[in-house]
């Protein structure tokens, strides 16, 4: 499990976890979970397309994340940004479809993009993820504290110059290189189970920005980890187990929330039968359940 072609897997595993906890936290923050969902699976024409051109698929797969994200972007200028993602799905899919209808040529490999294909990670591959991965989370970092601000309040972020456009393309570009560095390990149909789970659980645990982008990446990475081990051991399809992995991690992140708030409930009312609450408390106890 640890030695020969399993070392390549478990590096471009590892950094796809790293980078789906970074960016999805952001996708979690910004209430994106459609526009991490539509992107991969609308880079699966870019990866048809290559395909029946006899080019790498990992090149069709970037370019057709990239003009999805753009596309969603602009659409978005001119209405609401869930129509423009569907849109931009159903058209990207159409050409999937067009594509493939050509030839089926290379139908393993486009099945493996879209439900992934983890243990066959060659060790060519880890290079491209890794600038990919690079370019992302430098993104992210470079421009952290205006994409927070206007993820949490755009009000504010206009008022101090933060273009709200201008954050929502560059978020828009980061989701699609993430895309493309992330279908050949969890597969299109999947990416978003990465990108959705460890950083929803992770905001149930903390409030805390920082913190919660921290314990994103852990629990990613321990999806990840788990998945690649089941996958090996079991045969059966790496996607499952992160989807279902996902799944689990969230629900724990909101049952272990729903604790919090009982406890916490049952706290404050202590207190106020005690003593009864002061006008500091009150706002203390508000801004405590505004969630960052």
């Amino acid at each position: 499990m640890f030695s020969g072609f399993m070392v390549s897997t478990w590096t471009v595993a590892s950094i796809v976890a790293v980078v789906a906890g970074v960016v999805g936290f952001f996708v979690v923050l910004r209430g994106a979970a459609f526009v991490a969902d539509a992107v991969p699976q609308g880079a699966f024409a870019g990866a048809a397309g290559a395909s029946l051109l006899g080019i790498n698929t990992l090149i069709g797969v970037g370019v057709a994340a990239l003009l999805g994200a753009l596309g969603i972007g602009w659409l978005s200028r001119r209405g609401r940004r869930d129509v423009a993602t569907a849109l931009a799905l159903v058209v990207m899919l159409g050409l999937g479809a067009l594509f493939l209808s050509f030839s089926v040529q290379y139908a393993p490999e486009i099945y493996s993009l879209l439900f992934g294909e983890v243990l066959g990670v060659s060790a060519t591959e880890i290079a491209p993820v890794a600038i990919l991965a690079a370019l992302c989370t430098g993104a992210i970092l470079l421009f952290y504290r205006p994409l927070l601000i206007s993820s949490l309040m755009p009000e504010l972020a206009e008022a101090r110059g933060v273009r709200a456009q201008r954050m929502e393309l560059l978020f828009l570009i980061v989701v699609a290189l993430a895309t493309s560095l992330t279908l050949p390990v969890v597969g299109a149909l999947l990416i978003f189970s990465l990108m959705i789970g460890p950083p929803a659980a992770a905001r149930s645990v903390t409030d805390r920005p920082l913190p919660a982008m921290l314990a994103s990446v852990l629990i990613a990475l321990a999806v990840v980890w788990v998945s690649i081990a089941a996958a090996y051991e079991t045969n059966w399809p790496v996607g499952f187990f992160v989807g279902a992995l996902g799944a689990v991690c969230y629900a724990a992140g909101r049952g272990w929330a729903a604790i919090r708030r009982h406890r916490g409930g049952a706290a404050w009312r202590h207190g106020r039968g005690a003593r009864g609450p002061s006008g500091a408390q009150e706002h203390g106890l508000q801004a405590a359940n505004v969630r960052v």
